[in-house]
């Protein structure tokens, strides 16, 4: 085979070692130069093939007590109709206030100073001897084994954070567990300048904690997961090439 042939060949199995790695989203990006990014499809959040129905502690099932000519319902505020998210569909408004600042400073210094000194004024009167054997800068009334040490380290440390996100989205409600919790998963997608921004949020909320205008806070939903992202030329741009983001991982130094 000649020289070039076996060239070509290897640069051909290069490329297409990098376009593998690459992925399907190097051939949509690809496919899009020029357009805006697309909005994903609305589809039922049940039928997502990462979608997994939520399991929690629950208490012991207690029959719920009925009395026809009773006007208070269980569960409702009002003698009013509840308009509340209660089922499965159901929509409900998330409210999304975050506030969070952190500043955390450490400062560490330690000192040591070690310093030994053996000597041996007499040796069971073999002292005069002692001359004859070893060299005459060795004398008993002098320190015949001497060590010292020193240690110091100094450290400083040093973290600030500070995030503010404000957002609303829509939910809708997934799952009704049996102690009547109810499971939310939301989206959001908003186009803007050839950019997607996208929204997600998905928790457990109790129907009790939402108010009277079917709203919740991100404060009282349990193992909320919110997402807030986007896709597009800026995220492109941001986001470092495959290249980059493996001698990350595999560079030692």
């Amino acid at each position: 085979m000649k020289p070039r042939s076996k060239t070509f060949i290897r640069t051909t199995g290069a490329l297409a070692a990098l376009i593998a790695l690459s992925g399907c989203n190097a051939f949509s990006r690809l496919i899009d130069t020029g357009d805006k990014p697309q909005l994903s499809a609305i589809e039922n959040p049940v039928d997502k093939p990462d979608y997994e129905e939520v399991t929690m502690p629950m208490p012991a099932t207690v029959p719920p007590e009925r009395n026809s000519s009773s006007l208070w319902r269980a569960g409702a505020k009002t003698f009013f109709k509840d308009n509340r998210a209660t089922h499965v569909g159901d929509l409900i408004t998330v409210l999304i206030n975050i506030s969070d600042s952190a500043t955390t400073t450490n400062a560490t210094t330690r000192t040591r100073t070690n310093s030994d000194s053996v000597s041996a004024t007499a040796l069971l009167g073999y002292e005069s001897a002692l001359s004859q054997i070893f060299p005459e800068q060795i004398a008993l009334d002098n320190p015949q084994l001497l060590t010292s040490s020193a240690l110091s380290n100094v450290g400083n440390g040093g973290v600030t954070r500070s995030e503010a996100i404000s957002l609303t989205v829509a939910a809708v409600v997934t799952q009704v567990l049996p102690n009547g919790n109810l499971v939310i998963s939301g989206t959001q997608e908003i186009n803007v300048n050839y950019d997607v921004r996208e929204l997600k949020v998905d928790g457990v909320v109790r129907r009790e904690d939402i108010t009277t205008s079917n709203q919740i806070s991100l404060t009282q939903i349990a193992e909320a997961r919110v997402a807030y992202g986007g896709r597009g030329i800026i995220e492109d741009v941001q986001q470092p090439r495959y290249g980059s983001q493996i001698l990350d991982v595999l560079m030692p130094f």
